[in-house]
């Protein structure tokens, strides 16, 4: 059996210092209220760092009410809840992990909210993930609105720097309101932001890094392709990639879709690592570290695509929401050095009895 050789390695961007290459990428748990996290997200994420992620990125965390995917979803709008989330941020670097948070705005994907706002008036199509609630047909905001929510967005980030995070990601993929603006799909305004589609998500970078340390990293997650008809191809999201690098992106965070109904022909076929490609093809483009993502809950999987150069670290979403110890089970299946907590030591056969 492989042992795991990269995994474990360690990984400096700027300021942030991860002890491993393991990410644990922002998945929404639907369990806030009026925005604020509570005991669920402290111990959800606490048993992450304990289960050894060098990274963890907190799930989806909204810039407005309205902003939220349904209400149940996080929000960083107000101090009440940038002084909750440092209570789980003081306890994911207690057991060694660092922490980011994810920054976004559902946009037109706004599920319960009665004012539901995107770049053009286009409702979301693809109603199967629309559970209890409905997808509306959104507002059409104004030029002043816009820049407003630019200011929504730094707002945000600057109370999660007042938390303590280590780093920020700004959600820019999905089908959310800056992938909204950027894809020709969903932007058809006349304004300035309709003429140059990406010039809002350029402007969100901007205003957080103003407000950002100079060393602390930011995180762009995008969708490097669209899954639905009449998409974007890779082409157009590697221009993308490239407009907010150099805006000041630190780290991309690259993964595709979410944009409405698959269609098979700009859709890969869901196989293990099967968003790497683009994870490779904008690190080549933009010169800056990549997040690879999709299906990389196989540990050798994982290991090979950073062997392979294909990323700087690997997310594992969905296996570390079934195994909060994924690392540590393939560190101790794969034969890897055992990074254990001193706790977990009788979990040895080798050192049960020492």
């Amino acid at each position: 059996m492989a042992k795991l050789r990269f995994l474990n390695t360690p990984c400096t961007i700027k300021n942030l210092e991860l002890k491993n290459r393991v990410v644990m990428p922002p998945m929404c748990q639907y369990q806030a209220q009026d925005g604020m996290p509570n005991d669920w997200h402290f111990v959800h994420y606490t048993a992450r760092a304990v289960g050894g992620a060098g990274l963890i990125i907190v799930e989806m965390t909204n810039v407005a009410p309205n902003g939220r995917i349904t209400p149940k979803c996080l929000g960083l709008w107000n101090d009440e809840q940038r002084d909750a989330l440092k209570k789980i941020v003081d306890s994911v670097h207690r057991y060694g992990s660092k922490i980011a948070v994810q920054i976004g705005h559902a946009g037109r994907k706004g599920l319960g909210h009665d004012h539901v706002v995107a770049p053009s008036p286009i409702a979301y199509e693809n109603g199967e993930e629309a559970g209890a609630w409905q997808f509306q047909t959104p507002k059409d905001i104004s030029t002043e609105e816009v820049r407003a929510l630019v200011q929504a967005f730094q707002n945000a980030v600057k109370r999660a720097v007042e938390a303590g995070f280590d780093a920020v990601e700004i959600h820019g993929a999905h089908g959310y309101l800056i992938h909204q603006f950027h894809a020709p799909r969903t932007n058809k305004r006349t304004d300035e932001y309709g003429q140059d589609k990406m010039l809002f998500g350029e402007q969100v970078i901007k205003a957080a890094k103003a407000v950002m340390p100079s060393a602390m990293p930011l995180i762009v997650r995008i969708s490097a392709q669209e899954y639905a008809e009449g998409g974007y191809d890779l082409d157009y999201g590697l221009e993308i990639a490239k407009r907010y690098a150099a805006a000041g992106a630190d780290v991309m965070h690259v993964s595709g879709g979410g944009d409405g109904k698959l269609h098979p022909d700009h859709t890969p076929v869901f196989s293990a690592g099967y968003q790497v490609p683009f994870a490779r093809a904008v690190k080549q483009a933009t010169g800056l570290p990549t997040i690879a993502v999709g299906m990389l809950d196989d540990a050798a999987v994982a290991d090979f695509v950073l062997a392979n150069g294909d990323a700087d670290l690997v997310a594992v979403g969905r296996g570390m929401l079934r195994d909060p110890h994924w690392l540590l089970n393939a560190q101790y299946n794969r034969y890897a050095a055992d990074a254990a907590p001193v706790q977990f030591v009788p979990a040895s056969y080798e050192r049960a009895y020492l």
